[in-house]
């Protein structure tokens, strides 16, 4: 391979990498300051978004899936817009994974106990999330079941 042309892949890869960073922080960072236009500006227009938190926080959408920006915004909206959510305490160690196309990281227990154990899967594209997965654990899984419950009882 031509010397140039190696040197044009390792900058695609640092470029790649520094954008999943970006998104990795950032993402983070507007969820913990309950910045919904922050957190927006990381979605690509058509993206889309898996989680079974939308079945409890939106439940006349009746999916765990939405599609676009507009639908996400309303999901994150009435996901932030309630301080008294305790479903996210947002601990993780700042490792992450990627290959610039995808972005993995797990919120696992905090130092002090058990959190909503979370996996954030994201494909990237263009330096925006295209598709947004987040996969609950054991403890999430009961955390999500008791909100469902007290949603249900009024």
């Amino acid at each position: 391979m031509e010397p140039a042309m190696t040197s044009s892949i390792a900058d695609a890869d640092a470029d790649a990498d520094a954008r999943a960073r970006r998104i990795h922080d950032d993402w983070h960072a507007a969820v913990v300051a309950r910045d919904l236009d922050a957190l927006m500006a990381l979605y690509a227009d058509d993206a889309v978004l898996e989680t079974p938190l939308i079945v409890v926080t939106l439940p006349a959408h009746g999916s765990g899936v939405l599609h676009g920006k507009a639908a996400i915004g309303a999901f994150f909206a009435a996901g932030l817009r309630d301080p008294r959510n305790r479903l996210g305490r947002w601990y993780r160690t700042g490792v992450f994974f990627s290959n610039g196309r995808q972005l993995t990281w797990e919120y696992p227990p905090t130092p002090d106990s058990d959190q909503v154990d979370l996996v954030e899967v994201m494909e990237l594209r263009d330096g925006l999330i295209a598709h947004h997965r987040v996969y609950w654990g054991w403890v999430g899984f009961q955390a999500l079941t008791a909100a469902a419950a007290a949603r249900d009882r009024g």
